[in-house]
C-alpha cells in the first residue's frame, strides 16, 4: 500500500475549497490541516476534521504535513512559498507563482537548494482541449501552425473580495489574472515568441486596462490574444482558433472540432471523464483533479527533481512582468 501524501492548504477561500474538494477525490494523499486566520477557515476545519491554523509558521511546525497547497491572494506567494520550501516542505503554488521574473527565480532556485518539489498551478494544461492542441502540434499531424488566436473575456469581477484584483502591485492586474492561462499554453506549445507587443485600453481614472490585444511572433507565424475585464455583464468566454497548414482547429468554448477542405468536420472527444463541484464561479470539472493528482504522482516519482516546467514559467512571469510595469 503506498504512503498517504499528507497536506497543509494555506488560504481556503475560493480556490483553497476547489483544492480540498479534489484532494478529497485522489487515492494515495490527505488533507491533515489548513492554516488561514479567517473564521470562515475554522468552520471549514471543524467539518473536514483538520487541524486548524492561523498563522503559517505553526502549520511548519505540524511534522505531518509533507506538502504546503498555497492557495492565498498573488501578492502573498512569495511569502508563504519561501516559507513551506525553507521548512523543507513540497509546495503545490496557485497561479501566478510570482508577479517578478527576479521572486519566481528565487523560489525555484531555493526548492533545488532545499531538494524539494515546487508545483504552480497552470490548470489549463490539464483540460480536455489543451491537451488535444498539445498532441496536434508534437505530431504534426495537420502540419505547422502559420497562425493561432486566443479569447479570454470577462465581466470585471466584481466579486472578488476586499479589492486586491485591482491593486496593481497585489494581482498584476489583468495581465496576471486571465492572458497568463493563455500565454502559458502559448509558450508551452511553442516556446518562447520571438517577439511581442500589445496595445491596452480602459475608462479614464479607473487606474487598470479593461482590454488587451496581444501579438507574439513565433518565426513567419503571429499568435494573438485578447483578454478583457469588460465593464459589461457579458458570457465568459474562453476560445481558440488554431490554423495549421492543412486545417483550421477551433475550439468554441464547448466543442472542438478541425475543418479541412474535402473532408467531414473532424469533432474531438473532450469530455470530462470526472467532474468535480468547485464551490466558486467555475462548473464542475476534472481539470483541478487531473492536475493535483499529477503533482502528486511527480512528488511519488522522485521528490527530488528540479522544479517543474521551469523554464517556460519564467518565460511567462517575464513577459507578463514587462506588459504589466509598461501599462
Amino acid at each position: 500500500m503506498k504512503p498517504l501524501i499528507k497536506i497543509g492548504i494555506v488560504g481556503v477561500g475560493g480556490m483553497g475549497t476547489v483544492h480540498l474538494n479534489n484532494y478529497a477525490e485522489l487515492p494515495d494523499c490527505k488533507v491533515v490541516a489548513v492554516c488561514d486566520p479567517t473564521e470562515q477557515a475554522a468552520k471549514t476545519a471543524e467539518e473536514h476534521h483538520l487541524r486548524h491554523y492561523r498563522d503559517l509558521e505553526e502549520m511548519l511546525k505540524d511534522p505531518e504535513v509533507e506538502l504546503c497547497d498555497v492557495c492565498t491572494p498573488t501578492f502573498l506567494h512569495k511569502t508563504h512559498v519561501t516559507a513551506a520550501l525553507r521548512a523543507g516542505r513540497h509546495v503545490i503554488c496557485e497561479k501566478p507563482l510570482a508577479l517578478s521574473l527576479a521572486d519566481a527565480k528565487e523560489m525555484f532556485s531555493l526548492a533545488k537548494e532545499m531538494g524539494v518539489r515546487l508545483f504552480v498551478g497552470q490548470v489549463l494544461q490539464f483540460s480536455p482541449p489543451a491537451r488535444v492542441l498539445h498532441e496536434l502540434v508534437e505530431s504534426g499531424r495537420f502540419g505547422k501552425m502559420l497562425d493561432a488566436q486566443f479569447l479570454r473575456l470577462s465581466a470585471c469581477p466584481r466579486w472578488v473580495k476586499n479589492g486586491w484584483l485591482f491593486d496593481k502591485t497585489k494581482s498584476g492586474h489583468l495581465p496576471f489574472d486571465l492572458h497568463i492561462h493563455d500565454l502559458d499554453l502559448i509558450v508551452s506549445l511553442w516556446g518562447r515568441p520571438d517577439s511581442f507587443s500589445y496595445t491596452a485600453v480602459g475608462r479614464e481614472g479607473l487606474g487598470y486596462n479593461e482590454h488587451y490585444r496581444f501579438s507574439y511572433r513565433f518565426g513567419d507565424s503571429t499568435v494573438s490574444a485578447e483578454a478583457a475585464w469588460y465593464n459589461a455583464d457579458i458570457p465568459f468566454t474562453a476560445t481558440w482558433r488554431v490554423y495549421f497548414e492543412e486545417a483550421v482547429v477551433l475550439f468554441d468554448g464547448t466543442t472542438l472540432t478541425a475543418y479541412r477542405f474535402d473532408h467531414e468536420p473532424e469533432t474531438f472527444d473532450i469530455e470530462e471523464k470526472r467532474l468535480i463541484p468547485t464551490g466558486i464561479n467555475l462548473p464542475p470539472t476534472g481539470m483541478f483533479y487531473e492536475e493535483l493528482g499529477s503533482f502528486l504522482r511527480e512528488i511519488e516519482r522522485d521528490p527530488h527533481a528540479a522544479p517543474a516546467r521551469e523554464e517556460e514559467l519564467l518565460t511567462v512571469i517575464g513577459i507578463l512582468e514587462q506588459v504589466v510595469n509598461n501599462s
